[in-house]
């Protein structure tokens, strides 16, 4: 590892400490049955989805044994007795060879929620990550979910670098079921200026000005207002996608493709999506 890498881990090490002091809660590695079992039973509570978890105690064994990451976050009020989040990634190859880390899954249950929970494990991945010499991490998301939205690309300084067109197939869970799952790969440089302005806890936010509007909101429902024009492009966000897929199912279907169609087309071609702006349009550069 050279001494610029080994500098930069040290200092996410640190970053990461302060995180999840503040957060209130310790990290533990799961390399037994008992604790993958436990993050097992959370991410079927977060994904509500009882008795049908989205990733199995078994799978995150094999991960963890053969050298993934497999953490769970414990609640130090508790004394470390009670699981609040969870998180799942393999080693994997970049197109161009590389190691990376790709986070399949992370998970905070509802209490935990405006703790800061999900960032303070984020910076602990990224601390993990860099340690080891790897200086990428990825995952996909639901672009439509614009709160995992602001939080990737505002709060960890991500970029959305390709889409993926109902890339699960159909899932059964409380929180995807009939929907078709489309996903933005991201990708998260973590030697990159925004990761690295991002780990003070502020919010990376772009700025929409003197760019192209494709997507706007109308009641509700997603309206095209621009053709593509060169330069950057703003497409909005559904401001509660789950709201709309209880309420008004037709309008979440029209987000979905939408969506799609604005987005997919400008990631083939080579673009970003960069960041966010306060909002909530993507940025795509």
């Amino acid at each position: 590892m050279t001494s610029t890498l080994h500098a930069a881990g040290l200092s996410a090490a640190a970053v990461a400490g302060e995180a999840l002091r503040t957060a209130g809660v310790v990290v533990r590695h799961l390399d037994t049955l008992e604790g993958v079992r436990a993050a097992e039973a959370l991410f079927s509570e977060v994904w509500r989805s009882p008795g049908k978890p989205p990733l199995s105690a078994e799978v995150m064994r094999a991960v963890e044994h053969a050298g993934g990451y497999v953490t769970g976050a414990y609640d130090g009020a508790s004394g470390g007795a009670r699981m609040l989040a969870a998180s799942s990634g393999f080693l994997a190859l970049a197109p161009d060879g590389r190691v990376v880390l790709h986070s399949h899954i992370s998970g905070v249950l509802p209490e935990a929620q405006g703790r800061r929970v999900g960032w303070a494990l984020k910076q602990h991945q990224r601390a993990w990550a860099l340690e080891r010499g790897i200086e990428t991490i990825t995952w996909t998301f639901d672009p439509l979910v614009r709160r995992n939205a602001w939080f990737n690309l505002a709060k960890l300084g991500a970029s959305g670098v390709e889409y993926l067109v109902d890339f699960y197939g159909p899932m059964d869970d409380g929180l995807n079921r009939g929907e078709p799952t489309d996903r933005l790969f991201t990708q998260w440089d973590l030697l990159a200026p925004t990761a690295v302005a991002a780990t003070a806890g502020g919010t990376v936010v772009r700025d929409g000005a003197e760019v192209t509007l494709v997507l706007d909101e109308r009641a509700g429902w997603p309206v095209a207002v621009e053709s593509q024009r060169p330069g950057a492009t703003l497409i909005r966000l559904p401001a509660d996608i789950e709201k709309l897929r209880n309420e008004v199912p037709a309008a979440a279907s029209a987000w979905r493709m939408a969506v799609r169609d604005a987005l997919a087309p400008l990631l083939d071609a080579g673009r970003r999506v960069d960041g966010i702006t306060a909002d909530g349009c993507l940025v795509v550069d």
